[in-house]
């Protein structure tokens, strides 16, 4: 169902868009308005969102799937192909879930959806000429593998002792306090490697791979070029440095591979029995899929904002994004 908002000619682009600009994380906004960011992460850690659905999703890997850590000291296929596993079914459940409600069986036809159109078939930008084919693709074959060669490595270094580690029951205090950054600094390194990414020369051989989803489906969240991955899962390194627990880093490894799969699945909502039972696409990304040179990073740390690249879904922003991306291709 469209939207409502008819005042605003970009309303008229878009199938469904958020009825308000959109907002950001009023942690940084001010004066500061303790209720605006208790509502803010009540609304991302309590309800069914990507955040807390990738916390669950870590909670049952780590208690179900991984081995102890005392088991990752030596590289072994044993606990090496686990931690595939751990990566790789997750990926293809939520993915392929979300794929066939929203997209093959279209249970909740178009409400909700941003773009009018439907995604690409036997269109020749697509390896395999299909962009479902193409997501699949450099999501399990580049991206899932990258994120696991990274994990493997922290692990072991984990397990020797390499890196500080520590427990909840001796630092449940930080340990916490940690959990609840880690989407912070997922969005601060985001932000940078993405700028870097739309720089000409590494755009047109890496990050185009993933820009050809302008019309993005759950597939087309880490369906990214090998080169890419190699950056966008550096996020991970950060546990070499800060003191963290195995869990951090699968939680982190979720947030990382599977909130993109709800990011980028094409509708803010999923809607079942006419009840919105979670929050699935995100049209602050949504916006850098179709005009390219804003919003580079994420709601959660407003860079965009401060570097005026903020696009709000206003017909004013996109006018102002034009303007810029011709300036950036004149120079």
């Amino acid at each position: 169902m469209p939207s409502d908002v008819t005042i605003d000619p970009e309303s008229d682009r878009w199938n469904y868009r958020p009825a308000h600009p959109l907002a950001l994380n009023p942690l940084f906004s001010w004066p500061p308005s303790p209720m605006a960011i208790l509502n803010w992460y009540r609304g991302a850690w309590l309800q069914i969102t990507a955040v807390s659905t990738c916390m669950a999703l870590a909670l049952l890997i780590w208690w179900l799937i991984l081995p102890p850590l005392a088991a990752m000291a030596s590289f072994a296929p044993g606990w090496m192909a686990w931690v595939w596993l751990a990566n790789m079914v997750p990926h293809v459940i939520v993915a392929s879930t979300l794929h066939w409600w929203l997209y093959f069986h279209k249970g909740q036809g178009m409400r909700t959806k941003f773009e009018k159109r439907d995604l690409a078939r036997n269109n020749g930008i697509f390896t395999f000429n299909n962009q479902v084919w193409d997501n699949i693709w450099w999501s399990l074959g580049s991206a899932v593998t990258v994120a696991t060669v990274y994990q493997w490595l922290i692990f072991w270094a984990m397990a020797n002792g390499y890196v500080l580690t520590v427990t909840f029951a001796e630092n449940p205090v930080w340990c916490v306090v940690w959990m609840a950054f880690i989407p912070m600094w997922s969005g601060v390194h985001f932000y940078w490697v993405h700028r870097l990414e739309h720089q000409p020369a590494l755009y047109k051989r890496v990050h185009a791979v993933h820009h050809r989803n302008v019309n993005t489906g759950p597939w087309s969240g880490i369906s990214n070029h090998w080169f890419e991955n190699m950056l966008y899962f550096t996020t991970y390194f950060i546990h070499l440095i800060i003191p963290s627990h195995p869990l951090h880093l699968t939680f982190h490894a979720m947030f990382q591979q599977i909130s993109p799969v709800m990011s980028h699945s094409g509708f803010e909502r999923v809607i079942v029995n006419e009840t919105q039972a979670a929050r699935a696409g995100d049209f602050f990304h949504q916006l850098h899929h179709r005009y390219f040179e804003c919003n580079y990073g994420t709601s959660e740390i407003p860079f965009d904002k401060w570097f005026g690249t903020f696009h709000d879904g206003s017909a004013a922003a996109t006018e102002r994004t034009r303007k810029f991306k011709k300036q950036m291709y004149t120079r």
